[in-house]
Order: structure tokens, then C-alpha cells, then sequence
């Protein structure tokens, strides 16, 4: 009866994929027939019928239809970023040539040169960006770059993938989850604000937010929900005195409440250390308006202003004017920030409605009010200039993998301050700039000869930051050359990038001399240059690289003598031993012998061994962090996580496992870039094991306070204090208090019950 009923529920479950299918292109089609794009129905048509075909009978690991990501991509395309027929068409074919046997040359012949060159694009950034190693997720993201710099439409088809995998992230093994959690947090959010896509950047943070950090995504989720009522009725008062006054001008606009994300309350919340009580920005208040004529927008943004400001009491310290300085993403608004009548500082941000798309579409929208279908690249001087840094940056053939991505990051995180020429040019430079940046930024010839600046006229050295509206002239000296200690004040892409460029090559010539050194010293040993002498003396002598080795010898930081001919004649007496003819002994030296995970061990000294991970570790599962085991990991120094932190492992060059908290700095380079190596960890202690947790407390001093601190600490909780160091001054009391705990849970108890005495202000855990 079984195989009788087999062959329907196939039908059945064809046919309901069929529909879920078409119901899912109809909506595609819906959005693009309603958007202002010209209706090129009929090559869409075609896409989606030939792509269908391509990826028949395959299915996502969450078991949809594999087609059914090809169209959320387009649908994010057309509904969320305002693009056209061509990104729709290449975001349906975007994974043809890489999962299927169809070429670019194929698309090209069937749906044109242009949509054909998008998809290439596509094809060539996406397999290595979730690669194995640094360097080829690295080399892939270099590709990503420089594709945009062909069609934007690249770079923002790309971010529409990212968006659906992380909408459907939940179908991953826990370890996939972290690895491209990181990647999205470090690479892809950065690169959608910079592009203007705040909406999509957003929710890529949170999506990021959600499953790295579960436990807080929900809390702060159920804390929005449970204080939505209060915020409504806070929106209501606040902007009925608006509308009023809106309706007397004759404006034509609408009022939107915004709420701060999830993942930005969780942000600053670790920044600032305050609790989600203590936030007071959760409310934005967004007044989007309709110019009766574009020239006057910017006229109605102050007009609006002005109004507001009869109403309520405006901050004077926080009123920022992009309307007439846009940001580099295109985005205009005016922000100001009232004072509520409740006592409550609110923001208000006045902008049109083409500044509202612009803010939510980024530069797919800033296209659809100069021409219709999104346009070349060179259409947006920003947007040139942005990319043209890039190319700067790209130029250099062999940048190191983390450096690279560092570097490119320094760009796509930075917000502007405008400073002068000496002829009274505005350049536009990232926050936090110095003068050296400035002087790279206007060439490279000015900046590898430079020897200081004036700012206003005034001499400072090229470490100066610069400010907002300096007037900055560039001093050089033909002797002058670049040093490395350059780089501890260089901040831009551009001049990072150019140092590190230069140094290379005085490295090159450095490491030339070493090799001829080298090459000369074993020659009179009558020894030969091969790779194993050189990688003998690179362990000799505890250097990673052959490289690194020859730059030391060049440098003259290394100089060679008998002891490095001795341990190399040692090295080979060794190899030529009774133990080489065995063929299935090997050799000590070159077949270390690596314990399976779990194996006790102990080193000579009786301490434990620690972990080292075989081929037959399984990754997908989560290793379990028990009392027994947590002596034989890793526990760097750089997050210091203990039971109950959200944590991953991370498998070192050792194969060692380290132990991070998720949130980790370090953590979030590793995810990014060595994500195959990234673990699932849990926490299955028994309250055996101590560690270390250091809590920051400062408030008004007063007597009897910290006998009431230790009193919390030590007789009502009885914890361990290690070391209490406290200092009164003006009246405050600052302090810290370090003490051995047995988790989270314990530190939350602890600040809990600080919280309770009168006159203590902030407590935090130092991480």
C-alpha cells in the first residue's frame, strides 16, 4: 500500500512546490510591473523560465526548490533596492554558470553582453567568499571590488544574496551560522552603509546579532515589544503639535516613527555600558515631505525646521546638516534633536521623499531620479571617487589577506570631515585623518617626501589630526623617505596602502642582500641553498617565513655563525638514521605524533596537554567545554570568556582549539576570514572551575559605601575577591574588583545586587 502511495506524495509535493514556485514569481513580477522601470516583461520571462530549467530538481538545504533563491534575490532587487530588468534577470541567473554547466558565453548569447558581464561578476566573487582559506576569501572580495568598479550593479546584486542567506542562515550547521554571521558583520554591512542601503545594513545586523547572540537578540526583542505601547503614546504627543503646524504651512507629508534596532540598542549597550532602561534614543521621529518642485526641497527642509523649533526646545550641540554637505553615500537630511514634554530628548529628522529613498535604496535610488534604469558607474562623482580609491588600493599586486581587508574596512567604516587646500579646495576625508593621510590623499609623491604640515597656518607634525574646516599645506623634503613608523599614524585606505606599498619594496631589496648572504655563508661551509636548509634555520631561529628570514639577514638582525652550521649537520645525522629505511616509523622530527580529541596526556612538566584536533574531528558538531576538559584549551587573553558567554572555538595553525566569546574583535577577523575553521562550542560545567571576572563600579562617595560593596560580594554571595583597587576624587568613588566566579550567571548576580546600594551609578564587567 506504501509504494502505491509513494508515487503520489511525489506528485503531491511536486505540485506544491509548482505553486510556491509561481506564487513566488508573481510577486517578483508585481513589484517590477509597479516600480518606474521601463516593463521589459518579456526578457524576465526568459530568465526565469531558462533558470528554472537549469536548477530543476535541485533543493536549498532548508528543501525548497533551489529557484526559489534566485527569485528572492530578484525580489530583493526590484522591492527593496528599486532596480531595473537587467539586475532582475542577472540576479535570476547569478548561480547558472557556477552550479550548472551553462557558461557566461551561453548567457551572453541568450540575454545580451550586459546582463551576461553582471552575472560573470557575480560568478567569479561568490564560491571563494566562503572559501577555505584567508587569502582566496581575501582574493575573491578583491574581485568583488574590483567588478563594481565595471557596474555597480555587481556589488548591490551581491549584497541582495547576502541578505537572502541570511534570511535563511537558520538551515545551517551551528558553525556555518558564526562563520557567516562574522563575514556579513565585517564585510557586507560596512559595504551596504557605505552605499546608502541603511535598511539593508540594518538588517544584516541583526540578522548577524540574532544568531550569534540569540539569548540578547530575544531579550532586547521582548523589551521593544513590552515598552511599544508607552513609545506610541510618546510618538502621539510628541508629533501632534507637528502635524498641526505642517498643515498650516500647506505641506504635503507624512510622519513615521523609527525604532532603533535590535542590534544597535545591543551595541551601544556594550559601549556605554548601560542597561536597556538607560537608553534613551530608542525613538526617532522621520518627517518625510513632498516638495511641490526639486529646487525648493532644500528651502522646505529648513522651513520645516524652523517650525519645529517654535514648538519645543532644540539641543544646540546636536543639529547636523546634511542637506546642503550630503555624506558620501548620497544620504541628505536635516537632524535635529528636540526636547520632548515629557523631558525626553527626541530626534527629528526632516528630508524629502527623493532623500528618503535615497536613504533607504542608496545609490540604486540616487540613479532613479537622474535617468530612469540605473546608469554607468561614471554618472556619481562620490561614488567614482570611492571607487577610484579602491583601484588605488587594488593596485598593489601582493597585499597580505588581513591587511588587505583591514585596509579597504578603514574606507567603508569612516565618516567625513571637510578640510582645505592651501587654494582653498574642500577635500572630503574620513574622521580621525591625519596629516600624513592628508598629504597621501592629494599624491603619493607628497606624501612619501613629507616632513610635516601647517594646519591654519600653525607647523605640526604629520601625526596632527585634523578637524573639520582645517586649512592644511603639505611640507616635503626630497631626503625624506617612508619608515614604518609611519603606519602607527596613517588612518586612510589610501595611505596605509601606499606605505605598506613602499616599504615592500625597500623589503625586496632588504631581503635580496639576506639571500646573498645566506647563499655566500653556506657556501663556505661547503653546504647548498636549499628549501630545507632554509626552513631549518627559519625554526632555528623561531621565524614563520623564508621571507621574514632573509629581510632579519638583510637588516643584519640575524647574523649566521657555527651554531646554525652545527644544528643543521645535527638535523641531518638525525635524518640519515636506521629509522628512514622504515618506511612506516618516519621520522620524529617530521611526523609529530597528534593525540585525538579527548586523549589525556600530560607534558613534562605534569600540566595538561592540550587538544589537538585529527582529521576525524567533525566540525559540523558542537564541542563540549566540560570541567575536564577547559585546562587542555586555549583561553586568549583578548575576551577572556567563562560559562555562559555566548562562545565559539577556533581550531589555531596548531590545531589547537581557542576559545572566544562571540563578540570578540579577534573573533570577528577569525569568522570572516578563517571561517572553515570555526567550531560550535557549548558549556557543560559543573560549577567546579573558577575564573577570573573584573567588575567596574564608580558613583558618589560617601562613608560606609564600600563596606557595603564587600558585604554584597563576600557575606551575601560569598565570593572570592582577588584584588579590589578604589579611588575617591571630588567626591566620586571609582573602582574595580577583580574575583574568581564560576559563570555569567554568578557576574550577572553580582552587578544585580550592586545595583540595590544607594549612590552607586555604574557597574559593569570588564571584558
Amino acid at each position: 500500500m506504501d509504494e502505491q502511495n509513494h508515487p503520489n506524495k511525489e506528485a503531491e509535493r511536486e505540485a506544491a512546490d509548482e505553486q510556491m514556485v509561481n506564487e513566488a514569481y508573481q510577486r517578483l513580477l508585481d513589484s517590477y510591473l509597479s516600480s518606474p522601470h521601463r516593463k521589459k516583461v518579456d526578457i524576465i520571462n526568459k530568465a526565469f523560465n531558462f533558470a528554472r530549467q537549469a536548477h530543476k530538481g535541485v533543493r536549498r538545504l532548508s528543501g525548497e526548490p533551489y529557484i526559489m533563491h534566485p527569485i528572492s534575490v530578484a525580489l530583493i532587487a526590484s522591492a527593496e533596492m528599486g532596480l531595473g530588468s537587467t539586475s532582475i534577470c542577472s540576479a535570476l541567473l547569478h548561480d547558472v554558470v557556477e552550479d550548472t554547466d551553462y557558461t557566461v558565453e551561453d548567457i551572453e548569447t541568450l540575454f545580451g553582453k550586459k546582463i551576461a558581464q553582471i552575472v560573470d561578476g557575480l560568478t567569479k566573487i561568490s564560491g571563494g567568499i566562503f572559501g577555505d582559506q584567508a587569502s582566496a576569501q581575501a582574493a575573491n572580495f578583491k574581485k568583488l571590488l574590483l567588478t563594481m568598479s565595471d557596474d555597480i550593479r555587481v556589488i548591490l546584486l551581491k549584497i541582495c544574496d547576502r541578505l537572502h542567506n541570511m534570511r535563511t542562515l537558520s538551515s545551517q550547521p551551528a558553525n556555518k551560522q558564526y562563520k557567516i554571521a562574522g563575514e556579513t558583520l565585517y564585510i557586507y554591512a560596512p559595504l551596504a552603509n557605505r552605499l546608502g542601503l541603511n535598511k539593508i545594513k540594518n538588517e544584516l545586523e541583526d540578522l548577524s546579532f540574532k544568531y550569534e547572540h540569540p539569548g540578547e537578540y530575544e531579550s532586547i526583542k521582548a523589551r521593544l515589544a513590552t515598552t511599544e505601547s508607552d513609545r506610541n503614546q510618546l510618538f502621539e504627543e510628541f508629533t501632534a503639535p507637528i502635524r498641526e503646524a505642517l498643515d498650516k504651512m500647506g505641506m504635503k507629508y507624512e510622519i513615521r516613527a523609527r525604532v532603533k534596532a535590535p542590534y544597535s540598542i545591543w551595541t551601544k549597550m556594550q559601549n556605554k555600558h548601560v542597561t536597556f532602561g538607560e537608553i534613551y534614543d530608542i525613538l526617532a521621529v522621520r518627517i518625510i515631505f513632498t516638495p511641490e518642485n526639486r529646487e525648493s526641497e532644500i528651502n522646505d527642509c529648513f522651513r520645516i525646521y524652523v517650525a519645529i523649533n517654535k514648538l519645543y526646545r532644540s539641543h544646540p550641540d546636536r543639529m547636523r546638516d546634511w542637506v546642503n554637505r550630503p555624506k558620501a553615500n548620497g544620504y541628505q537630511a536635516l537632524h535635529v534633536t528636540l526636547m520632548s514634554k515629557r523631558g525626553q530628548w527626541i530626534e527629528v529628522q526632516i528630508r524629502s521623499d527623493r532623500m528618503n529613498d535615497i536613504a533607504e535604496q542608496g545609490f540604486a535610488a540616487h540613479w532613479k531620479y537622474k535617468a530612469g534604469e540605473i546608469g554607468e558607474i561614471g554618472e556619481d562623482s562620490e561614488l567614482s571617487d570611492w571607487l577610484h580609491t579602491i583601484k588605488e588600493i587594488l593596485d598593489d599586486p601582493q597585499p597580505d589577506a588581513m591587511d588587505f581587508l583591514d585596509t579597504i574596512k578603514l574606507n567603508l567604516f569612516a565618516s567625513e570631515i571637510f578640510v582645505f587646500s592651501p587654494k582653498g579646495e574642500i577635500l572630503t576625508m574620513p574622521a580621525g585623518c591625519t596629516a600624513l593621510d592628508f598629504a597621501f590623499q592629494i599624491h603619493t609623491f607628497l606624501g612619501s617626501h613629507c616632513i610635516g604640515a601647517k594646519v591654519n597656518h600653525k607647523l605640526v607634525p604629520l601625526s596632527h589630526k585634523l578637524q573639520s574646516g582645517d586649512q592644511v599645506e603639505i611640507l616635503t623634503s626630497k631626503s625624506q623617505h617612508v619608515t614604518p613608523s609611519w603606519l602607527n599614524f596613517a588612518t586612510t585606505a589610501k595611505a596605509k596602502a601606499k606605505i605598506q606599498a613602499i616599504l615592500r619594496r625597500y623589503d625586496r631589496e632588504t631581503q635580496k642582500e639576506g639571500e646573498n648572504t645566506l647563499r655566500e655563508f653556506l657556501k663556505q661551509h661547503n653546504m647548498e641553498l636549499t628549501t630545507s636548509t632554509i626552513d631549518r634555520l627559519c625554526e632555528i631561529h623561531d621565524i614563520s617565513k623564508p621571507e621574514k628570514f632573509f629581510l632579519a639577514l638583510g637588516e643584519k638582525t640575524i647574523i649566521l655563525g657555527d651554531n646554525d652550521i652545527d644544528e643543521l649537520l645535527e638535523k641531518k645525522k638525525k635524518r640519515s638514521g636506521w629509522r628512514k629505511y622504515v618506511p612506516f616509523l618516519g621520522n620524529d622530527d617530521e611526523k609529530p605524533n597528534k593525540p585525538a580529541v579527548g586523549e589525556e596526556e600530560e607534558e613534562e612538566d605534569g600540566s595538561p596537554k592540550l587538544i589537538t584536533v585529527t582529521k576525524d574531528f567533525n566540525r559540523k558538531k558542537a564541542f563540549v567545554l566540560t570541567d575536564e576538559n577547559l585546562r587542555r584549551l586555549i583561553f586568549p587573553s583578548c575576551c577572556r570568556p567563562i560559562p555562559g558567554d555566548d562562545a565559539l572555538g577556533f581550531i589555531d595553525n596548531k590545531n589547537h582549539i581557542e576559545v572566544h566569546r562571540r563578540d570578540c574583535p579577534v573573533a570577528t577577523k577569525l569568522k570572516s576570514s578563517f571561517g572553515n575553521r570555526i567550531i560550535d562550542v557549548k558549556w557543560d560545567t559543573r560549577r567546579r572551575t573558577f575564573f577570573d571576572a573584573t567588575i567596574q563600579l564608580s558613583g558618589i562617595d560617601r562613608i560606609g559605601l564600600l563596606n557595603e560593596v564587600t558585604g554584597v560580594i563576600s557575606s551575601q554571595l560569598n565570593v572570592n575577591m582577588q584584588k579590589l583597587v578604589i579611588s575617591c576624587k571630588d567626591g566620586i568613588f571609582e573602582g574595580t574588583i577583580e574575583m574568581k566566579v564560576y559563570d555569567r550567571s554568578e557576574v550577572s548576580k553580582i552587578i544585580e545586587s550592586l545595583r540595590q546600594i544607594t549612590d552607586l551609578k555604574e557597574i559593569n564587567q570588564i571584558v
